[in-house]
Parts: structure tokens; C-alpha cells; sequence
């Protein structure tokens, strides 16, 4: 499968200094009797090199690091860091992918050829009579495929080997009785492919379960399998019956994904979309708290003995972006301004790559000068489509087109080509092998949990100590709407209000056949805080953006109700490039026609939304104040917003500490609940003692209205427990008070917050030019009447506390701004 990785190890090179210093001592004492254990290569070498080159491979050389000139007398200098580079071999990648070593892997290596479909692919059309099957089992069925040992939730990763699970790869499909057998022989054990189970219901019906996501027990919506002995004009049906998400783009016309390795030769014809009878519906058979969803759909074959595939989208797997470096690394030309690095290992040892790219500097004034891009893909494995836009901007970016050559000049791109390399491996739709979601953690402290998003945040944080960077954009793919869009952060700051809408909007209007700007939303949400968008935004980045792209196709212009090909994505690779000169031009007519199309749009919006409420409005000179994420609705974005916490082998030492504390706290006699009771259990027993010492002193210190003051508040305080240093009741005023100076008993269950005030004096008393001014608030008695000059503390439900420096805004229901048709 890796042809490359042999021929490594076949090579022959100069040993290392320690091994010829071996071999002459060994044959020194008589151990080696001749030449022998030096190859033919390495003795005409040793004849064709001078005395000093000799010196260099002389045991006394401690340094591997150290370069020579063979021309000249230059004095040596250091290598680079080997580990900064990637190693390749002329003949394929050198880096096989790694497994985890619970996984088992078939030989075969799996390679599909790119190819555009010469008409455009119709959304398949629903009649309404689509039959949905009912789900019969393997309790009815027979299973034909089945994978015994994947991981699920309450493991976690451990190792990884090349190859996987150690041992026979064993034959998971059925025999065949002869060949009349028409049974289909299902396959899945290659890179990408998560197929679980397959059962035979009916001659030409199969049930299909889906790998869950390594180490988790949900995330199924990504599918990639194989089917063998196929029939030609057969009709076969196909469910998948374990899909989580209530609402699909299979449910308003997109088709799967099919290849024919037969039509791959003959005809050189790649994935098309086919099916008929598609339907999304719920599983009614599972009686779960979180129900599944199943996905049928018809297909009938194009030959006899075929070997098929079929996929939720256009798969794109690490060996295939390996393959795509190998060639960038092997062109003289592009190798110049492309310089391929390692970011870093996964868990699984996997390679990280990360591409710069720029045109070489003529001075270190220009270099310095440079802005920078950053843009990354595959943080969700599942999501293929981004690597395929990422794929066409890197063909761009790296072409000889003049605009290309400009954006090197002017830019430094840092790439990240594909975040989370395990979770393609595997076939994972949205974790790492951590089982959590990586882009939910992007502001995490464990770099060894997640290392692939920790090294990319800090590869920012340093590229940003450097110099400014112009746009961050991390390309996703959606599973629920329709055509390309953007997520972003709305800006506060008057200085560059709207400026984070100006790049999307150029977008839509280069590519107004795919790019909707209707979809895009810059709401930024509490459980997207961990979001690489929101995280780069929040460390200075103004333009940070994820990319959706959706696994359907387009609603827009002249691609209406069609399916986006690989060809339609690559593009946008290109208009993103073509947009991002836009953004940058000295010339900023576009930028500033933009942004007065925006207000104008927002500020039509918002009058009309204020209609429909009832609500008339005079927004002149103010609307400009509105914070627009008090009206603009949440994104509908993935059903997995939260994070799941830490990985599940830090749960599990977490679940050992909470089992040790409760032991210990057993062995107490008397534990008191909790810390609250114990705090207040204190200030009791010091106010007590206190009081039996000061129970006659106030009299002849002449000071006792003072304590008998504070010995009222208390009483006629409602909630013992509160402080008194936030004044949330009101004073009393004389005459309350002079009737309660005949109280003498004090309720010691009150007498808490008589500590905070004496502790509270004592700071005072050491600042005599600090004062504490505490505004009066309305009494919790109903019944008086407020001082004239104490204003009332109102619900903060009834009026919302307004912004300094901006005018008040009422609150209304949440609304979505649509910005352009």
C-alpha cells in the first residue's frame, strides 16, 4: 500500500559514525575476517572521498546535525530541525497512517478518481408515495457484515500502530454458496469507512447500522462503504437505521453519493448521485430517550460482479492529501514559495501539516510588512467538503494565474490543511480520538488531550505577535441547509461597525450561484465560545469566519435545485482568493459601497421587523447604537452546540478522586453539609462570644445606640445570610429606629452579617479620606413610601440596564436579520 515506506528501508546510505567505528573495532580484534560488514557502496564511496571528507565520518564526529560543502573549505554549518520538515520519497507518501490498535484494517489500498459530471445533478424530487420500511433486525434478518471490536463510549484511546489491530484480517462478510449467490459482500475496514453492520431482510433489502464516532456512543451522519457482487437491473434497498439528527437535507431532495470501480475503467465516470424513493423519517422501534432516524433509498446497479461504493459526500482521506503535498514538494517551482512543515503529532502519531506560503521577501522591511491569513479544515473529520474547497484554493494560491502571484506578495498564508487526521482515518463524522468534538475546545490548557488545536491556536497567538492577521476562516460542512455561508462576530466597537459583514458580502456577489449571504449569521453564542472562530476572534482577529459548506447543493441563480459537484467547490477556492484581493484593494470603492449597502439592508431590516411587532420606531441617528446580537437569532448549526468535557480517560481519574473524597468524608463522625453551613456555623460562635463580652460594656462606653442601630437592621433584615456590604435592603430611618431601641434580645440565627459590617468599619477606619456610598433602595414593606430623593430599584425584567455610552434599547424577541436577498 505504501510502496514509498519500502523503498526507504531497502536504501542504502552511509552508516552512521558509531557503526564504522564499530565495525573496524570488531575487525580490529578479530571478530570480522573481512570487508563484509561494509556494503560496495559504501567502499567506493570511501575511495572517491578526500582525507578531510573522512575526517567528517571519524568516530570523534559527536554531531549529526553538522552540513559540509564537498566543493570548498566553508566552515560547516547546522541542519535544520529534522522534525520541522516532512520526509518524502519521490515515489509516494512515507508516512503510512496510523491506527488505533483496536481497529482492523484491510490491505487494499482504496484510491478513487476525480471526475465531473458533464450535466448538472437534479435534486431528487419526492412523489410523497416513498415507502418507509419498518425496521426489521437481525432478530428477522440475517447479519452479513458485522465489526465485533470498535471502541465505544467508557474506552479511550491508548496506542496506534501502522496498520492497526495486529494479526489475521479476518473475513467479516458471508460466503458465498456458488454463483448464484446474489448475496452483496459488504467492506468498510479502509480509511474513512465507519460501516457497523449490515443484515440481509429480503433478497435485495439490507439494514445498515453506522459506526458511532471512536469512543463515543453518537455523531452518525457520515457514511463511506463498499458493496460487492453486485446484479445488474436489480432493484436494491438500502436503510440506514441509526442516524441521530432529526432533520436531514435527504428529506428536501439530496441523493447519496455512488462509485463503480467498472465505470471508473471503462468509462472514466467517478461519484454520481443516485437513488430513488429517498426518505428520512424517525425509527419507531427504538424506545430510546434520544430516538434514531432512518434513511432509505433505491438503486440499481450498472453491471454484473461490480465493486461499488457508495458515500454522504465526495470522500477526501489523509493518503489522499499526502498524495496532494507529495506533489507540491516534487514541483521545483511551487516548493519555492510552499514550504511544508509539521504543526505537530495527533494522539495517534499522525503527521499535522502546515503549509506557508508566500512569495520570497526582497528585504526584511517587506517580509515585516506582510499581513497574514490563516485558514484550516477538517477539525470535523466528517465534513469532506471542506478539504475539497480547501483543495481549490490551494490550486490556486499555488498557480502561476498574476492574481496568485499578487496574494503571495502581499500575504503570508499559514494552512492547516487537515486538523484532525485521526478522525478522517477512522471514519469519525465529528470527534478526534479524544471522543470529543476538537472544535469545542480550542481555548483548552491539555495540550496532550488535544494537541492538534492547541498547536494551531498557538501557531496564531505567535503569527499575531508578528504581524496583523487580516482573516481567519475554518472551512466546515452543514448537513441541514443548502448552499455555501458563513458564520462570524459581531463587532461593538463603533470604529469597525458591520466592517466583519464586508467579506461575506463581497463573497456573495463573486459567487452568487453558490455563496448566500441571506444564511450567514455573526451572532456569537455562550456555547460556541469554544469555537475556533470565536477564540481567534477574541484574540484580535476582526475577519473570523467559519465556512459552511452544505453536503447538498444550491438554491441560487442558474445552479437552482442541484447538487454541488467537486468541481463547485474547488471554484470556490478560487473566489475566495479573488474576494480577498477585493477586500484588500487600495482602491476601497467596493469596501465602502458594501458597507453603505449593509446599514441600508439593516436598517430596512429592522424597520420591518419593528412593523410586524406593532412598534413604531424613529431609528435616525440612533439605530447605528443597537446591539445586533439582541436581534439577530442563533445559528442553526450543528445538534452537538455543547461540549462534552473533558476525554474519557481524564473522567475516569476524576470518577477515582470523587471516589476517594467520599471514603474520606465517611470516616468522619460529624461532617458538616457543606462549606456554607460551616462559614456560617463560625460567624455564629465569634458573634456570641462577642456579645458576652460587650453585654455590659455599651452603657458605660457610651456608644450603645450605635450597636442597637445595627442590632435593628438585622432584625428587620429578610434574608439572614445576605451582606451587608451590598446593602440589598433599605436604612431605617429614625423613627423605626427609636422604636426598636427597647429590643434588647438579639436572634443569633440574624446576627451574621453583624461581622461583614464590624470588618467592613475596620477597613474604613484604616482609610478615613475613603468613603462607601450606598444609594437607598425601596423597602421590601409595601406599604411606605419611598424617601423623595431615593429612586426605586425596578425589575431588571421590566427595564433593561442600559449600556454607558449608548441609548436605551428595549428588549424584543429574538429576530433574525436578513441582510440580503
Amino acid at each position: 500500500m505504501f510502496p514509498a515506506l519500502e523503498t526507504e528501508l531497502k536504501r542504502e546510505t552511509l552508516p552512521d559514525p558509531y557503526e564504522n567505528f564499530m565495525y573496524r573495532h570488531l575487525q580490529y580484534y578479530g571478530y570480522f575476517k573481512g570487508p563484509t560488514c561494509l556494503s560496495s557502496v559504501v567502499q567506493r564511496q570511501r575511495e572517491t572521498l578526500s582525507r578531510d571528507s573522512l575526517m567528517r565520518y571519524s568516530p570523534l564526529l559527536k554531531s549529526r546535525q553538522l552540513l559540509y560543502d564537498e566543493l570548498s573549505d566553508i566552515k560547516p554549518r547546522l541542519r535544520e530541525p529534522r522534525d520541522l520538515f516532512i520526509l518524502f520519497s519521490s515515489s509516494g507518501p512515507l508516512l503510512a497512517p496510523r491506527w488505533p490498535i483496536e481497529c482492523e484494517v484491510i490491505k487494499e489500498s482504496i484510491r478513487h478518481i476525480e471526475w465531473i459530471p458533464p450535466q448538472r445533478e437534479y435534486f431528487y424530487q419526492p412523489t410523497g408515495n416513498e415507502k418507509a420500511p419498518e425496521i426489521v433486525g437481525e432478530e428477522k434478518g440475517t447479519v452479513v457484515y458485522q465489526l465485533d471490536s470498535v471502541p465505544t463510549e467508557g474506552s479511550y484511546f491508548t496506542n496506534s500502530r501502522v496498520g492497526g489491530k495486529r494479526g489475521i484480517i479476518r473475513e467479516l462478510a458471508v460466503p458465498l454458496q456458488g454463483p448464484d449467490d446474489n448475496t452483496l459482500l459488504f467492506e468498510s475496514r479502509f480509511e474513512s469507512g465507519n460501516l457497523q453492520k449490515a443484515v440481509r431482510v429480503a433478497t435485495y433489502e439490507y439494514e445498515l447500522t453506522l459506526q458511532t464516532d471512536l469512543y463515543t456512543n453518537k455523531h452518525t451522519q457520515w457514511f463511506y462503504f463498499r458493496v460487492q457482487n453486485t446484479r445488474k437491473d436489480v432493484t436494491y434497498r438500502f436503510t440506514i437505521v441509526n442516524l441521530l439528527k432529526p432533520k436531514s437535507l435527504y428529506a428536501t431532495g439530496m441523493k447519496p453519493l455512488m462509485y463503480s470501480q467498472l465505470d471508473a475503467k471503462t468509462h472514466n465516470i467517478g461519484w454520481r448521485r443516485e437513488g430513488n424513493e429517498i426518505k428520512y423519517y424517525k425509527n419507531n422501534t427504538d424506545d430510546r430517550q434520544q430516538p434514531f432516524y432512518c434513511l432509505t433509498w433505491t438503486i440499481q446497479f450498472p453491471h454484473d460482479q461490480d465493486t461499488c461504493f457508495f458515500a454522504h459526500f465526495y470522500p477526501y482521506t489523509y493518503s489522499d492529501l499526502q498524495c496532494f503535498l507529495l506533489s507540491v514538494i516534487n514541483n521545483p517551482v511551487q516548493s519555492q514559495f510552499c514550504k511544508l512543515r509539521t504543526l505537530c503529532k495527533s494522539l495517534a502519531g499522525n503527521t499535522v501539516y502546515l503549509l506557508t506560503i508566500t512569495n520570497p521577501s526582497q528585504s526584511p522591511q517587506e517580509a515585516a510588512a506582510k499581513k497574514a491569513v490563516v485558514f484550516t479544515a477538517r477539525v470535523h473529520p466528517g465534513e469532506s467538503n471542506g478539504s475539497w474547497i480547501m483543495r481549490g484554493f490551494l490550486d490556486f494560491i499555488l498557480s502561476n494565474s498574476p492574481d496568485a502571484h499578487l496574494l503571495r506578495d502581499i500575504f503570508i498564508f499559514k494552512v492547516v490543511p487537515m486538523l484532525n487526521p485521526d478522525g478522517v482515518i477512522v471514519g469519525n463524522y465529528r470527534c478526534s480520538l479524544a471522543g470529543r468534538d476538537l472544535n469545542r475546545h480550542y481555548k483548552t490548557i491539555l495540550k496532550d488531550s488535544f494537541p492538534c488545536i492547541w498547536y494551531t491556536r498557538n501557531m496564531v497567538k505567535r503569527l499575531l505577535e508578528e504581524r496583523e492577521v487580516l482573516l481567519y476562516c475554518d472551512f466546515h460542512g452543514h448537513s441541514r441547509k443548502n448552499n455555501i455561508f458563513l458564520y462570524g462576530c459581531n463587532n461593538n466597537d463603533h470604529k469597525y461597525w458591520l466592517h466583519e459583514r464586508v467579506f461575506p458580502l463581497m463573497l456573495s456577489k463573486n459567487a452568487p450561484d453558490q455563496f448566500s449571504f441571506h444564511s450567514c449569521n455573526f451572532k456569537v453564542q455562550k456555547c460556541k465560545e469554544g469555537t475556533g472562530r470565536v477564540v481567534m476572534w477574541r484574540m484580535g482577529i476582526l475577519n473570523s469566519y467559519t465556512m459552511e459548506s452544505t453536503f447538498g447543493g444550491s438554491t441560487l441563480g442558474s445552479k437552482r435545485d442541484t447538487h454541488f459537484t467537486i468541481d463547485d467547490l474547488k471554484s470556490l477556492g478560487y473566489h475566495v482568493c479573488d474576494t480577498l484581493l477585493d477586500f484588500c484593494d487600495p482602491d476601497q470603492t467596493k469596501f465602502t459601497q458594501c458597507l453603505a449597502e449593509l446599514k441600508e439592508l439593516l436598517q430596512q431590516e429592522i424597520n420591518k421587523k419593528f412593523n410586524e411587532l406593532g412598534q413604531d420606531t424613529d431609528l435616525e441617528g440612533g439605530w447605528s447604537d443597537i446591539s445586533l446580537s439582541d436581534i439577530e437569532s442563533s445559528t442553526s448549526g450543528s445538534d452537538s452546540s455543547l461540549s462534552d468535557g473533558l476525554p474519557v480517560h481524564l473522567l475516569s481519574i476524576a470518577d477515582e478522586l470523587n471516589q476517594k473524597k467520599k471514603m474520606y468524608k465517611k470516616k468522619k463522625k460529624k461532617a458538616l453539609q457543606s462549606r456554607k453551613q460551616r462559614d456560617e456555623q463560625y460567624q455564629k460562635n465569634n458573634l456570641m462570644r462577642e456579645l458576652k463580652l460587650t453585654e455590659d460594656v455599651p452603657e458605660r462606653l457610651g456608644f450603645a445606640p450605635t450597636l442597637q442601630k445595627r442590632l435593628t437592621f438585622l432584625r428587620n433584615s429578610e434574608n439572614p445570610s445576605s451582606s451587608t456590604v451590598r446593602n440589598d435592603k433599605p436604612r431605617l430611618n429614625e423613627t423605626q429606629l427609636s422604636g426598636r431601641e427597647k429590643c434588647t434580645s438579639l436572634d443569633p440565627s440574624k446576627m451574621t452579617p453583624l461581622i461583614l459590617m464590624k470588618n467592613k468599619e475596620k477597613a474604613q477606619s484604616k482609610a478615613p479620606d475613603f468613603t462607601v456610598s450606598t444609594s437607598p433602595k425601596r423597602s421590601a414593606n409595601t406599604s411606605q413610601e419611598p424617601a423623595p430623593d431615593m429612586k426605586p430599584n425596578w425589575f431588571k425584567s421590566r427595564y433593561p440596564v442600559v449600556k454607558r455610552g449608548r441609548t436605551t434599547m428595549p428588549t424584543y424577541p429574538s429576530l433574525h436579520v436578513y441582510t440580503y436577498p
